[in-house]
């Protein structure tokens, strides 16, 4: 990721997609610079955004008094204490509830009621469960997501933001019908018909398919999301729901890939949109944030375990498959590796301190006066 903002036209082609379609120069504009780190594991994920920085501030004589340029915040100084980001940023703190769960479950409880009272039988299980003799595990963890459920999974958490909204607050940079994103003509009533979740999924699938995007990416552009409608006070409905989410996914992705996918590529696959309204969306959207990109651990973990619910609430399982020899040997494997490093990082810890108790057994060297 850049240093700064920058809102420019790259004469070269994007480094990520320009080689998987064999390295073909294009031109195009570039919203912000590269990505900032590359995937991790969960207990790697903090992201700092302290670098984006609008121009304009240099420019207001906010620098240091040393006069080595504008002076650039880091994200930690704009964290939010803790009883504020419990109460109005879920994405922010990791034992804040999650907004899309929470409006799912309006449709998880009328659903059971009415089961229940119409006695209405929940049919052949199709989901599978352990026994003795077989267990079933699937290959998504928390470092490293199946690609496909969590993009269902995430696709699901937006239907149900669009289909639980509190109003239609909106602004105009995410408006559909102020900024087509295609040339044919937005209906008159395009704001009164709520997307279905398959509509949803195949409009993120596209875009994560096309900029071969990795599934914890669909994490991070999840609470982006939310994040967004938290601070600026909006709401995702039919008229802005494809400009909000491309903006995520666009930040997402940035943020996360070390080869971040450049505003020109987006412009390759949604054909009719052009970098300037990317870049301005972009804008925009760094701003709406507060410029606040960074995703705990625990948050990003909180995410993934709420997307879980959200599929068994839905049934929405995830692939499973029975735990053969082989795999249980290399899952064995594993273990015993985090289990050595965890003993090594005991040991250097023991080293360190002594307990109270063993105080009388510390051997003291004498003094030695000259």
């Amino acid at each position: 990721m850049g240093n700064t903002l920058t809102c420019c036209v790259s004469p070269g082609a994007s480094p990520k997609l320009g080689r998987a379609r064999g390295g073909a120069a294009r031109g195009g504009g570039v919203g912000m610079g590269g990505g900032a780190g590359g995937p991790a594991a969960a207990a790697g994920l903090d992201r700092r955004g302290g670098a984006y920085r609008d121009a304009s501030e240099g420019e207001s004589g906010d620098s240091d008094p040393g006069g080595g340029g504008p002076h650039l915040q880091h994200i930690s100084d704009r964290e939010f204490p803790d009883d504020l980001a419990l109460e109005s940023n879920p994405s922010d703190h990791p034992r804040a509830s999650t907004i899309f769960l929470s409006k799912s479950q309006t449709d998880v409880r009328e659903k059971r009621k009415s089961n229940h009272i119409n006695h209405v039988s929940p049919g052949q299980l199709t989901k599978k469960y352990s026994s003795c003799s077989t267990i079933f595990i699937d290959d998504s963890t928390v470092s490293q997501p199946n690609l496909r459920s969590t993009i269902k999974c995430v696709t699901l958490a937006i239907y149900y933001h669009i289909k639980n909204r509190d109003s239609d607050r909106s602004l105009d940079i995410f408006d559909e019908k102020s900024h087509p994103l295609t040339r044919e003509e937005v209906p008159d009533d395009y704001h009164k018909h709520d997307p279905d979740h398959k509509h949803i999924y195949r409009f993120v699938r596209t875009l994560f398919s096309a900029a071969q995007l990795t599934a914890e990416c669909a994490i991070v552009t999840l609470v982006y999301l939310e994040r967004l409608l938290t601070y600026a006070e909006i709401d995702i409905c039919p008229s802005n729901w494809k400009r909000i989410v491309l903006g995520a996914i666009l930040l997402a992705s940035k943020v996360w890939d070390d080869q971040a996918v450049w505003n020109v590529d987006y412009c390759q696959i949604l054909k009719d949109i052009t970098v300037e309204d990317m870049n301005e969306m972009e804008r925009h959207f760094l701003e709406l944030l507060q410029f606040n990109i960074n995703v705990p651990a625990s948050v990003y973990a909180k995410y993934y375990f709420d997307l879980r619910s959200l599929a068994d609430d839905n049934n929405l399982s995830f692939l499973l498959e029975p735990l053969s020899k082989e795999r249980a040997q290399k899952l064995e494997a594993i273990s015993r590796l985090c289990e050595d490093k965890y003993k090594d990082l005991s040991k250097v810890a023991m080293r360190r301190s002594f307990s109270a108790d063993n105080l009388v057994g510390i051997r003291r060297s004498n003094a030695i006066l000259s």
